[in-house]
């Protein structure tokens, strides 16, 4: 029976393409399920046989601290540089954006907070 190694979910096509190297680099037979198109589920990389999960994991277990310390050290480089995408940023490349986002937000917590409110009262 398959095994679910690696949910899509958020997953970049780097990431994504580095695992799949990663796989097949290690003779560890996979396949990809695609997104439904109603966004019920997004898609994930499978194994094939049950007994390559242990070592499937520890390849993953290592290939994402490799990939968080080099994540990181990209992000801190950007920040030093002014290049990383920051809130200022955001809002002065988007405003509109930020600003219905932040309209957004605040409707939900009102919305979250009207029922305590009214029994307060």
């Amino acid at each position: 029976m398959a095994k679910l190694l690696l949910n899509l979910r958020n997953v970049g096509n780097d990431e994504y393409a580095d695992v799949c190297t990663l796989l097949d680099q290690h003779g560890i037979a996979w396949y990809r399920t695609e997104p439904s198109p109603w966004g019920i589920s997004n898609g994930g990389l499978w194994l094939r046989e049950d007994t390559d999960q242990p070592r499937a994991k520890a390849l993953m277990a290592e290939y994402q601290a490799a990939r968080g310390v080099r994540v990181r050290a990209e992000r801190e480089q950007a920040l030093r540089d002014g290049t990383a995408e920051t809130f200022g940023s955001l809002f002065r490349r988007r405003p509109g954006f930020v600003v219905l986002v932040l309209l957004g937000m605040a409707v939900a917590a009102a919305l979250v907070l009207l029922p305590f409110m009214l029994l307060r009262g």
